[in-house]
This record gives C-alpha cells, sequence and structure tokens, in this order.
C-alpha cells in the first residue's frame, strides 16, 4: 500500500456521515475535537485519550488521534487547568489532531463496540434494543457454550478479563443481549426484549439487585476490555480507504 495523506476535513466530513453522529444525543462532542495539521499520514487509535496514549502518538509519529472517549464531557469542569490543561498542551505542541466518537461508535453496524464485540465472542446478532437502538440481542454459534458459566469462560479466555457474574453459572443459554462499556443501566431494556443473559463492561449495586431478582444473568466483562475492538475495526477501515498508517495502541485499564 502506497502511503498517502488525507485533508483532516475531508476526514471529519467522512466519518460525520460514516457514524452519522447527528443520530445521537450524546455526553460529550462527537468528532474532530482537538484540530491539528492539515494533511493525515499517520493515524493512532486507541479507547481513551489519556496522556501515556497521547505520549505514545507523539512518539509514533502521529498527525491524528481517533478515540471512543475523548473530551468535553457534559458537566465536566470548563477550565483548562490540570490534566486537561496538560493533555490539550501536548496535543497543540505536536500539532496533533483529536478525533472523538463515542455512543456513533457503540451503535455502528460494522465498526461499533458492540458489533465487534460480537465478533469476540462469536455471537450471532438478531436484534437490537433500548435507546437509539444501543442495546444488541443474539445468541452464541459456539454449539459447547451452553451456559452462563461457559459464556463467563469464554469472556476470559477472549477478552482476557475475568467477568463479574451475578446469576447461577448452570443457567441455559436462551437470548443474550450485550451492550459495552457502562451500559448496566440498560438491564432492564434487556429483560423486556426478553433476554436471559446479559452482558456489559460495568455493573452498579442496583444492577445487582435487578438481576438476582429476575433471574436474568449479568456479565460484566470491563468498561475498557469491551470497548477495545470498534476503534481498532474504524482505524483498519479508514487507513484502507485512505492509504493511511494506522497503529492501534492500547493503554492497559483493569476496569
Amino acid at each position: 500500500m502506497n502511503q498517502k495523506s488525507v485533508n483532516r476535513d475531508e476526514l471529519a466530513k467522512y466519518l460525520a456521515e460514516a457514524l452519522n453522529i447527528t443520530q445521537f444525543r450524546d455526553y460529550c462532542p462527537n468528532g474532530l475535537q482537538v484540530e491539528g495539521r492539515a494533511e493525515i499520514r499517520r493515524l493512532v487509535t486507541g479507547v481513551t485519550a489519556s496522556y501515556a496514549l497521547l505520549e505514545a502518538a507523539v512518539a509514533n509519529g502521529a498527525d491524528a488521534i481517533l478515540v471512543h472517549h475523548g473530551y468535553f464531557w457534559r458537566g465536566e469542569d470548563a477550565r483548562v487547568v490540570g490534566p486537561k490543561h496538560k493533555r490539550l498542551k501536548l496535543l497543540l505542541a505536536h500539532d496533533i489532531n483529536l478525533f472523538a466518537y463515542h455512543l456513533p461508535l457503540d451503535a455502528h453496524p460494522d465498526f461499533g463496540n458492540n458489533v465487534q464485540l460480537a465478533q469476540q465472542l462469536d455471537l450471532l446478532p438478531n436484534g437490537r434494543f433500548g435507546d437509539d437502538n444501543l442495546g444488541w440481542l443474539g445468541s452464541v454459534s459456539d454449539p459447547l457454550v451452553r451456559t452462563v458459566g461457559d459464556l463467563a469462560n469464554l469472556i476470559e479466555r477472549r477478552l482476557h478479563r475475568t467477568p463479574v457474574l451475578i446469576g447461577d453459572p448452570s443457567q441455559q443459554l436462551g437470548q443474550i443481549a450485550w451492550c459495552t462499556g457502562a451500559a448496566q443501566n440498560f438491564l432492564g431494556d434487556a429483560i423486556a426484549a426478553g433476554a436471559g443473559v446479559y452482558v456489559s463492561g460495568e455493573i452498579s449495586e442496583p444492577t445487582v439487585h435487578l438481576a438476582r431478582e429476575t433471574g436474568v444473568a449479568y456479565l460484566a466483562a470491563g468498561h475498557h476490555a469491551t470497548e477495545r475492538y470498534g476503534v481498532q475495526a474504524l482505524g483498519r477501515h479508514l487507513a484502507e480507504r485512505f492509504s493511511l498508517q494506522h497503529q492501534f495502541i492500547d493503554i492497559d485499564n483493569p476496569v
């Protein structure tokens, strides 16, 4: 592949259309969050725009960084002080663009976190549920994965995380629902959609009680662990479409 470049604004427009960002009521701005150099040749992707990721992108010679968790979240302190100042200063000093896509990247049918998690876990999607159809429904394709315990073991092998399991490991798998990240509040929607098992990234105190009282098994596989795959798929797509150099950098996060 002959390395080429793409104009920053052309890339922003393409991503806005491809991810349909205007469809979502999100908690942060989706798209170009920090403007850098006009031409992009080297793209780094990662889950969260932490300082460690920025440092790695600088060392990699990146022109742009694309993440799932960016900046400027609703309700956060607007002042550019402390860690926010440190992060923005590094980006601006090296003229690096920062693109961030939150809910649009969760939901996308090809590059989204949920469909990519399904591929990691051999899940066969057959429906959607919840706000903006963010939640997914389906079944496991592997005939040897029959119980909740089997699914927990599969998650541990594929995601390298031991999931928190609420429920009976011997429970037979029926309809499975999943939504990556901090989607524990979708458990009620998953139950209403007919799921017997729900997989997400995080779990909260009320979620434990709801799972126990309804008999719907809950598997919390890690926020970071469930959201490593969509941004990689999108990065690969952009590299192929625009002949860019792409590298995914995983900054380990146990949560």
